[in-house]
């Protein structure tokens, strides 16, 4: 453990430049799903190779994706960076995955300050340190704080570190860095560049990410297990034109009204998913998993009350599938949620109209051994047997990606729980995540390689909302845990 003191003393001597490095990359608004930011989403690849490269990384590229041309990709690009190993290092290679592009703002006037002015506020009133309570402390507020360019510092600077105290920035383990800018966007290209790079990637054992969470303030966790994911939009057509309401009313369908009553009919009174086949695939949640679980629940408190309580829901928001608690329907249970709907006329004042077609997003969240191509035709299947007279579907596949449950047993995986105890001085939970990571899914099926999921946010942290914040403790204790990452594999 010669450097463990050194590293750990470099990070919170270094704690007020790590603070301002990760505010500096939040001021760059790296929308990746919106055309108009293209080049703001380059901006931050570029801002985040250049740090690769101070931290020591050997190899740094920005590399494009998708249809180049005139040297610049039709897709946002990905930071490839490799370090090699020292002579004595004699374990595996480790990829290092996160991702700098950021979710949409909106709605704006919902955030206390602007999104991409990174603030750092004081802990609320009764703070009293973690491990303790649902009361934010010191925190960072701005788009991407935590989901996912404050988790992706945690491990620069741990780099930055090791890099200052032992001249290699992984400290003599040979590591792969791939950071893309298109996971809020759906990952389009992200498939084709590991393909194309393979041979490369392969060398690696693991995939490390750090795009997950903890179980409460100053309580770390590992995550085995990641939800699947399948994206649809769809449209319902009517007439070929808007019509008056009052001529046309009862005399045609209206697509708004047609696309409700199909839609309504998703779930049964139980909650359960209605479509066909929907569970055919579904691994049952085991017994030791639920026995696991209602363990967790009991140590750390965690409650339903307690969870919707943070989100501004009365204890009888606990609604879902019958049979299940909180905990059972979030990590072992698919899903079935309208994401938006629309049609007809949305502006203000009166419009008596009846829109010509209606339009939803309809997401499922998947679980082993679910795949999301199957879910979406047995969806679209659906929909089509329950076509309203009169109408027609435009049905588009947006995006999926593969659940994943990494082995709890792989050598790697218990290098990363001894890291976060000597980083923290608590045995970290193993949990799943209702969350869905479509990378971890492709890199197995692509690469034949696992995924240790070592994440910090919390549940509270308001991801993918207004207000997403990253408290500094844990970004402290993911700067620390990578720090130790890193000592677990070169023996230190």
């Amino acid at each position: 453990m010669a450097h463990e003191h050194t590293v750990l003393d470099t990070l919170a001597a270094n704690d007020k430049g790590a603070v301002q490095r990760l505010c500096d990359w939040l001021t760059i608004p790296s929308i990746s799903t919106d055309p108009a930011y293209k080049d703001m989403v380059r901006r931050a690849a570029e801002w985040c190779a250049a740090q690769l490269r101070e931290v020591g990384f050997t190899r740094v590229e920005v590399v494009e994706t998708g249809e180049v041309k005139d040297g610049k990709g039709s897709g946002h690009p990905v930071v490839l960076a490799s370090v090699e190993a020292s002579a004595a290092y004699q374990g595996p290679r480790i990829l290092f995955y996160g991702h700098y592009d950021v979710q949409p703002v909106d709605p704006v006037d919902l955030w206390e300050s602007p999104p991409f002015e990174p603030v750092v506020k004081p802990a609320e009133k009764g703070y009293t340190g973690a491990p303790a309570g649902n009361i934010p402390g010191e925190r960072i507020v701005a788009r991407g704080a935590v989901d996912d360019k404050g988790q992706v510092m945690t491990f620069l600077e741990a780099c930055r570190a090791w890099k200052k105290v032992s001249g290699h920035p992984t400290g003599g383990a040979a590591f792969t860095v791939m950071i893309e800018g298109e996971e809020e966007s759906g990952s389009v290209n992200l498939e084709g560049f590991v393909r194309g790079h393979a041979a490369e990637l392969r060398k690696c054992r693991v995939c490390l990410i750090s795009d997950t969470g903890t179980v409460g303030r100053g309580l770390p966790a590992i995550t085995y297990g990641v939800r699947g994911l399948a994206y649809t939009q769809i449209t319902l057509h009517g007439p070929d034109q808007d019509l008056h309401s009052g001529l046309w009313g009862g005399r045609c369908p209206n697509p708004a009204t047609e696309l409700c009553r199909v839609l309504a009919q998703l779930h049964d009174k139980d909650r359960r998913v209605t479509i066909p086949g929907f569970y055919d695939a579904v691994r049952p949640i085991s017994k030791e998993e639920r026995d696991a679980w209602a363990r967790l629940a009991k140590d750390t408190g965690l409650t339903a009350a307690g969870t919707l309580a943070k989100i501004g829901l009365s204890p009888e928001g606990d609604v879902g599938e019958t049979g299940y608690n909180f905990m059972e329907r979030e990590w072992g249970r698919p899903t079935a949620e309208i994401n938006g709907i629309w049609g007809g006329y949305t502006g203000a004042g009166a419009k008596t109209v009846i829109g010509a077609k209606a339009s939803a997003k309809v997401s499922f969240r998947l679980v082993a051994d679910q795949r999301p191509d199957v879910i979406t035709r047995l969806f679209f299947d659906w929909l089509r047997s329950k076509t309203p007279a009169g109408c027609r579907w435009e049905l588009e596949d947006h995006h999926g990606g593969d659940g994943v449950t990494t082995p709890t047993d792989s050598p790697e995986l218990r290098k990363a729980t001894r890291a976060l105890e000597r980083a923290t001085g608590r045995q970290p939970y193993l949990i799943k995540s209702g969350g869905s990571i479509p990378v971890a899914g492709m890199l197995k099926a692509v690469l034949g390689i696992d995924t240790i999921f070592m994440g910090f946010g919390l549940d509270d942290d308001r991801v993918h909302s207004p207000n997403e914040k990253f408290e500094l403790d844990c970004y402290r204790m993911g700067m620390k845990a990578h720090a130790m990452f890193i000592a677990e594999l070169v023996g230190q």
